[in-house]
């Protein structure tokens, strides 16, 4: 069983940058590709950002690519969501994901991640 517990979110003005964080309670950590998802009220959960076991594949959604940067730390468990240039749109909820792989890939798909967080809200003010 692995258990996601993301800290980071809060309020801030546009342009604004918050950096988001997701620490694993699993030994196995660096065997699993990790994402970061958002879900706005009234709309369907979306992908932000994954990244592979060794951090060498970073994907990212085009909502997002080059204002966000994802990161990991094996040693620490965690993963990272630095997200700059904030825009009142990128207001939402924001999970971190887990998926086990036998690959140093990660998917864009919420429905192959097997172990969620409770999610952090980040609210971004106009």
């Amino acid at each position: 069983q692995v258990q996601l517990v993301e800290s980071g979110g809060g309020w801030v003005q546009t342009g604004g940058s918050l950096r988001l964080s997701c620490a694993a309670s699993v030994d196995t950590f660096s065997k699993y590709a990790m994402g970061w998802f958002r879900q706005a009220p009234g709309k369907e959960r979306e992908f932000v950002a994954a990244i592979s076991w060794s951090g060498a594949g970073r994907y990212y959604s085009r909502a997002v690519e080059g204002r966000f940067t994802i990161s990991r730390d094996n040693a620490k468990t965690t993963v990272y969501l630095q997200m700059s240039s904030l825009k009142p749109e990128d207001s939402a909820i924001y999970f971190c994901a887990a998926d086990w792989l036998e690959r140093d890939i990660a998917y864009p798909f919420f429905d192959k991640y097997d172990y969620w967080g409770q999610g952090t809200q980040v609210t971004v003010s106009s």
